[in-house]
């Protein structure tokens, strides 16, 4: 085989590679260090940054006790050039509920922080008033990995091609898929079902750190779908300020979920995002919120 040859991972070595970006090595005392993920954006994606805070978290509380709740802001850009260090606090350990502050730092400055809650499991009170949306199931729709082939076909080579064609661990299906290249403007509401694209051990703390890390892609790019401007073509530059995550009812990952946004109101350079997110049979077990920078770059769109 040519040695510039590469060859394509396996479901299973994509879903292997996530777990390892998602695993932390102890430093001494609350501090944990997160390894980096060159993918040739040259900055950290903030799925990641959540997903590794929450996990030095997670790693500080007692293990009958699971993430209800997170809230995150991001600071700084990260770059994927370095590693990330997390430094937790221990800010509560009561009978019921464990909280948690972590500073997310890179060369010294930090790039985010994060509060996470743990509960211990209780019987209480229930309702769900949201509705599962009518939606075509995801074995009717195509994969979003396919259109962003078909879509890198008309890219010059560079970063946002090869961003395009990485095989990615998560297979996300959009109910109404989004034309990145030439983007038209419409309400901002979106469906979208995902799932790892190979299986997950049975272990609930998994599942919420990839639930984390995929609840920050849909959100910005709903908020974006009114105003008809494309990130490619360098129309509009936007990033994620803050992010917050409750989750409500257990769930895998690796079965379908479905991931629902809209974005009631963007203005002042922000765009914010809502989102819920069921299982295929209409529980809901998660609910997100999200403010972005959406910026219109001058003398473009």
């Amino acid at each position: 085989m040519d040695s510039n040859t590469k060859t394509t991972p396996t479901p299973e070595q994509l879903v292997a590679d996530l777990m390892v970006l998602l695993d932390l090595q102890p430093k001494g005392g609350d501090a944990f260090v997160g390894p980096k993920h060159p993918d040739g954006s040259g900055r950290v994606f903030g799925g990641q940054a959540i997903a590794q805070a929450l996990g030095a978290a997670r790693r500080t509380v007692p293990e009958d006790r699971f993430t209800h709740s997170l809230h995150a802001y991001f600071l700084r850009p990260g770059s994927d050039d370095h590693p990330i260090e997390f430094r937790v606090k221990r800010d509560l350990d009561g009978r019921s509920f464990s909280n948690r502050r972590v500073v997310a730092s890179q060369q010294g400055e930090a790039i985010l922080n994060l509060t996470a809650s743990f509960q211990a499991p209780q019987e209480g009170l229930y309702h769900q008033h949201a509705e599962m949306p009518d939606v075509p199931p995801p074995e009717e729709l195509r994969s979003d990995a396919d259109i962003r082939r078909e879509m890198a076909e008309h890219l010059p080579d560079g970063p946002i091609k090869q961003l395009a064609l990485r095989p990615r661990p998560i297979d996300f299906r959009s109910v109404e898929p989004r034309d990145w290249l030439d983007p038209q403007e419409r309400p901002p509401r979106a469906h979208c079902w995902f799932r790892t694209v190979a299986s997950l051990p049975d272990y609930r703390p998994i599942h919420r750190s990839v639930l984390t890390y995929a609840s920050d892609f849909q959100l910005l790019s709903t908020a974006m779908q009114p105003h008809g401007l494309s990130m490619i073509k360098g129309e509009i530059k936007a990033a994620s300020l803050d992010h917050a995550l409750w989750f409500h009812d257990d769930f895998r990952v690796d079965d379908w979920l479905l991931y629902v946004t809209d974005s009631p109101w963007s203005g002042l350079a922000r765009g914010f995002g809502r989102g819920q997110i069921f299982t295929r049979d209409g529980r809901l077990v998660a609910s997100v919120t999200q403010e972005g920078m959406m910026r219109p770059v001058k003398g473009k769109g």
